[in-house]
């Protein structure tokens, strides 16, 4: 089954948010939330918790998997509404959060989005705005932590971004991929190889490992049962193919541009109501296409 709408996914998994931005709620003694959603699912976060009757005061922890501004983007507004917030990332992510540069370019692109989506007036009556943020606990690959009886593993996640994490719930045999598991649309699997495509696919063959029940993604929901076993073959599948295109595109052009372009209008051909614009895919996908023209033209 997929779940693509707010709810409970279990009795200890709450799905927060908006379609093409997720957010996880996780019920212990403390509650955790799992990924830092696009700054514009802010109204509606606040609305669900609300209609589900959570207690704002045992939410302790916001766990950040990786800090591309559509994961990272509630985290200011939540850190000054909850002070008790302990705000976790990797500590490369903590390092990039730190970063005035970086802080600046997610500000961009969460202004970007709130304009998109025709929230300015909105956003200056909750005060939202992404200025930085700061983390106060950090995890890494090979981690295990307990928040108030929840048990995660942590898994290094590694190619989407420099600073991808996951993490599983064995309780629930609940992978939470974020996009280094691939993003759903549709009937596809997005592969999202970002910063170093081999690094993904060598991601997406260690999440193949565990026992997974409930695939957890950050954009278009969670899958559970058989859908969710299948999920991951599904997005290992899609990543040779989108590898196999890219090379034999850039093999073609040698023109890292040419080929991007290439692949932006493929892939937005395939799927036109993805929720990010043209000219943001276009950067992701030149990202993956610079990458894979490097190990082409490496002896």
């Amino acid at each position: 089954m997929r779940i693509a709408r707010p709810g409970w996914i279990t009795d200890r998994i709450l799905l927060l948010g908006r379609e093409e931005s997720n957010m996880y709620l996780l019920i212990g003694s403390e509650y955790t939330i799992v990924g830092g959603g696009m700054i514009t699912i802010v109204p509606e976060v606040l609305e669900q918790l609300a209609s589900f009757g959570i207690e704002e005061s045992k939410i302790t922890r916001l766990l950040i998997l990786h800090t591309h501004f559509d994961h990272c983007g509630t985290a200011p507004f939540f850190a000054k509404r909850w002070p008790h917030l302990r705000v976790v990332a990797s500590k490369r992510g903590k390092e990039l959060l730190a970063d005035p540069k970086v802080v600046a370019s997610i500000s961009l692109l969460s202004q970007s989005a709130l304009a998109q989506a025709g929230m300015e007036q909105r956003a200056r009556e909750l005060g939202l705005a992404f200025d930085g943020v700061e983390v106060k606990e950090t995890v890494d690959g090979g981690d295990r932590v307990n928040w108030g009886g929840i048990e995660l593993e942590i898994l290094d996640a590694q190619g989407h971004s420099s600073d991808s994490i996951a993490a599983y719930m064995p309780a629930e045999k609940a992978l939470f991929a974020s996009d280094a598991g691939g993003i759903p649309f549709g009937d596809d699997v997005f592969a999202a190889g970002n910063s170093n495509f081999t690094k993904y696919q060598e991601t997406l063959e260690r999440f193949r490992r565990y026992d997974v029940n409930i695939h957890l993604a950050e954009h278009y929901g969670a899958f559970t049962g058989e859908d969710a076993k299948r999920f991951l073959p599904r997005s290992i599948e899609a990543a040779k193919e989108t590898r196999r295109l890219m090379e034999e595109s850039f093999k073609r052009t040698r023109d890292v541009q040419k080929s991007t372009e290439e692949l932006t209008d493929l892939i937005m051909r395939r799927a036109p109501e993805y929720f990010l614009p043209k000219e943001v895919m276009e950067m992701v996908i030149g990202q993956m296409m610079r990458y894979i023209a490097k190990t082409l033209s490496t002896p």
